[in-house]
């Protein structure tokens, strides 16, 4: 649907004045014409110009929608605006609303457009530009990027800290335009009060891989604030909005307990549930509990596992729909929440077996490490395989602090044996083990060593193989422990191992997101513990280790939390960040060096928390929280760690 333009309105308008006064064409609007006619096509005018600004603008197309929470919440990099791209040599003009806090007290609760090569914020490949957000403040954070220059900035309204006044006077109804016409990038934002250019007359530099693409991608980020948007000369990635009432077409929930103490009303239990409703058109909407109908099968009243239906009856615009939409989860109802723990170790030596996988059976083994009962050990290594047989590859065994008493011996290929292993429940196995023995020549391996303190055990491993392809092989129920005196530890077999215990180059150089950790499962109701000693080039309070939660594909990121009381994300805008220093500059010298213990906690009902104590260079103790970050998934969160201007060493 066109956006509606001025002239038709002012024609559609003199056209039923007409009509109703009976007159003919010809002396409507001439100098004879009766003033209030003459005065009320003024005043349509006006309104209009009011309303939509002054300037038909040519190609604009309807794009209705919102970003961010009406109420003001959203942090930064919590919600975004659809993509929209923009070639070599043309131009994008957008019109929104921006809707300001009236108790906004700092200049950056506006917003931000970001520039990048690419629409996943998720892909290896993706590169931002840089940032350029309407407030101006020289001295502060109004730009950023490798490739923005802010010298090339101007503006009509210019602050000299971020809690100058005058952040009212950056919302109304603001024109985008992005002119990559005379070979450069001119960025003009303006409201007709103030306006801000970035005019860069040089050529951008291509960050596709694809030369021949000199496509850039931009999308919007509020922050304290929320966009209306009005409409788009370029029709965004997934289409163009219109004001039309939209059926809902399907419905994705978040924070569905995984498990519900004997006793609790239904309601209650979901209290914090929300979903996800997409409607026609592809518009998305965020639902509350409170907007939704759940049913539980069978009832509450007895243990056991449940199906919860989840249903919502409305349009887009809160009328009754015609079909509902309905997704369902399941929970267990139980008489006590489990409460594990899990804690990341490195084994040592940091290479086990000859790197020529000439190693035979038995002959080099890890460590021995504890597995405490309720507790999971995590172990990331890369295997290294001869290939020859599926037996050559990494073995775990488990075994009291001995030793000399083996509950289980397990292979990567689905076989094991020992006292224990006769109860174990084999999952996994492959479709194709040649394709798999293949894979496994530098495969990323994750595996998790459960002590279930009632006489059994768990063993999982997940395998990513070179070819990019996941393989689990899990084995479950293994009996005859002591769940007082439970170790394990790993083995070869015409294979090496290889336990990286550091993230990012030992010279502080690994930019932003350059090096990721393994990503690490935390089951519902599960504490994760780390612990590694952070290193900083010292440059500024960011440049040290960083915290990313998601889901089992990393695209979809629940919240990114930094260790200097700052982050973004769809579920940080919720958390309570407590901690912070009250010397940043002694905080920072003491990083250098510091140990960290981190602990992540899956509280089983959509939200997490991270805590991270920081024992500085200079003995100080510093600590950090993000408490209650939700829109998680509490099966299936997971977590690693990346860098930024640091390194790591993990023990």
């Amino acid at each position: 649907m066109k956006y509606n333009k001025l002239a038709t309105v002012i024609c559609s308008a003199a056209l039923s004045l007409l009509t109703l006064t009976g007159c003919e064409g010809g002396d409507l609007f001439s100098i004879n014409a009766p003033d209030w006619l003459s005065s009320k096509a003024d005043s349509i005018a006006a309104e209009k110009a009011k309303n939509q600004g002054d300037d038909v603008i040519e190609g604009m197309e309807e794009d209705v929608y919102t970003i961010g929470a009406t109420d003001y919440s959203t942090g930064w990099w919590a919600q975004f605006s659809k993509y929209y791209q923009i070639k070599d040599g043309e131009k994008w003009i957008a019109q929104f609303n921006l809707n300001i806090n009236p108790n906004a007290t700092n200049t950056y609760k506006n917003f931000a457009m970001i520039i990048t090569n690419d629409e996943d914020r998720g892909a290896g490949d993706y590169k931002e530009y840089g940032a350029i957000r309407f407030d101006n403040q020289p001295s502060g954070n109004s730009e950023w990027g490798e490739y923005i220059d802010r010298s090339l900035v101007t503006s009509d309204l210019t602050f000299e800290t971020d809690t100058d006044t005058g952040v009212d006077k950056l919302g109304g109804k603001v024109t985008l335009t992005v002119d990559r016409t005379s070979g450069g990038l001119v960025v003009t934002m303006t409201n007709g009060v103030v306006t801000k250019v970035y005019n860069q007359t040089s050529s951008l530099t291509n960050l596709n891989a694809d030369a021949s693409n000199k496509t850039i991608r931009a999308f919007l980020v509020p922050e304290g604030s929320y966009i209306s948007f009005l409409g788009s000369t370029v029709e965004p990635i997934g289409g163009f909005t219109t004001k039309e009432d939209k059926q809902p077409l399907s419905m994705e929930l978040t924070g569905v307990p995984s498990e519900v103490l004997v006793g609790t009303e239904l309601a209650e239990a979901m209290a914090k549930v929300t979903a996800v409703v997409t409607f026609e058109q592809g518009v998305t909407k965020n639902v509350t509990a409170d907007q939704l109908i759940f049913q539980a099968i069978p009832n509450m009243d007895d243990l056991g596992q449940k199906t919860l239906v989840v249903m919502y009856n409305k349009t887009f615009k809160g009328e009754l729909c015609v079909s509902p939409v309905v997704a369902v989860k399941k929970f267990d109802v139980v008489k006590e929440l489990s409460a594990f723990t899990q804690t990341v170790v490195v084994p040592t030596p940091h290479v086990l077996g000859a790197t020529d996988n000439s190693s035979g059976f038995w002959s080099a083994h890890t460590n021995n490490i504890k597995v405490a009962p309720k507790e999971t050990k995590v172990v990331s290594f890369t295997n290294y395989s001869s290939c020859e047989n599926n037996w050559n590859n990494f073995v775990i065994v488990l075994n009291d602090a001995s030793t000399t008493k083996e509950y289980a011996v397990v292979r990567a290929d689905n076989f094991g044996w020992g006292d224990g292993y006769a109860a174990a429940k084999n999952s996994g196995g492959q479709s194709d083990w040649d394709t798999w023995r293949a894979a496994m020549n530098g495969a990323k391996v994750t595996a998790y060593i459960t002590n279930n303190g009632d006489g059994t055990a768990n063993i999982k491993a997940v395998m990513i193989g070179n070819d990019g392809n996941e393989y689990v092989q899990e084995y479950t129920g293994i009996n005859t422990v002591n769940p007082d005196d439970m170790y394990f530890r790993l083995t070869i077999d015409g294979c090496h191992l290889v336990f990286d215990n550091e993230l990012g180059a030992a010279d502080n150089s690994s930019g932003f997101w350059t090096a990721h950790s393994p990503n690490v499962h935390i089951p519902s109701h599960t504490v994760c513990t780390i612990n590694f000693t952070n290193y900083t080039s010292g440059a500024s309070n960011w440049n040290n280790f960083v915290v990313v939660l998601n889901a089992k594909d990393v695209t979809k990121e629940y919240a990114v939390v930094r260790a200097d009381n700052y982050g973004w994300g769809d579920g940080y805008a919720a958390c309570t960040p407590s901690g912070g220093q009250t010397d940043w500059g002694a905080w920072l010298a003491a990083m250098n060096g510091a140990k960290v213990k981190l602990t992540i906690a899956n509280n089983g009902d959509g939200t997490a928390s991270i805590k991270a104590v920081m024992h500085g260079t200079d003995n100080n103790e510093y600590v950090q929280n993000y408490i209650g970050i939700n829109t998680i998934d509490p099966d299936n969160l997971y977590f690693r760690l990346t860098v930024d201007g640091c390194h790591m060493v993990f023990e």
